[in-house]
């Protein structure tokens, strides 16, 4: 079974945000799956995706911090025509990644007991991100309610 979906995500601040469920709302066939994969795709290059703890908000509030010290917007970019924030953008982007990969087994994603997806926006007002999710599994009957 192969299907893919496109879907605009909110606007939100500039941080980590946990999106798991948009993610998980917008490919119902997921629960259709015995065994495969579901690979998440942003198109975009000044927000990014991670995987990561969903247990501790201090996690996500000390991601950011982390970001914004080894990428500061104090530095003197040269790419600078879409604002002091863009480049720091790009270069945080880079760091982390525009996929991942999530494994699925009998109608869920495995994800660890402490883990979800997050859209990393690196901007101070980066707009509705588009992600392109695809599916690959081989389907089973009765999988998953």
């Amino acid at each position: 079974m192969w299907c893919q979906h496109e879907i605009s995500l909110p606007e939100f601040d500039r941080g980590c945000h946990l999106i798991t469920q948009h993610v998980v709302a917008a490919c119902p066939e997921v629960r259709q799956v015995r065994v495969g994969l579901l690979h998440v795709f942003i198109c975009h290059t000044s927000a990014s995706l991670t995987l990561n703890e969903n247990a501790d908000p201090d996690v996500l509030t000390d991601m950011t911090m982390a970001s914004d010290r080894l990428v500061p917007e104090t530095w003197p970019w040269t790419h600078t025509i879409e604002g002091p924030d863009d480049m720091p953008a790009h270069v945080k982007s880079s760091l982390t990644d525009s996929s991942i990969s999530v494994p699925i087994r009998d109608g869920r994603l495995l994800v660890g007991a402490w883990q979800g997806i997050y859209l990393c926006e690196h901007r101070n007002r980066g707009g509705k991100r588009r992600l392109i999710l695809t599916l690959h599994g081989e389907p089973g009957d009765g999988v998953s309610s």
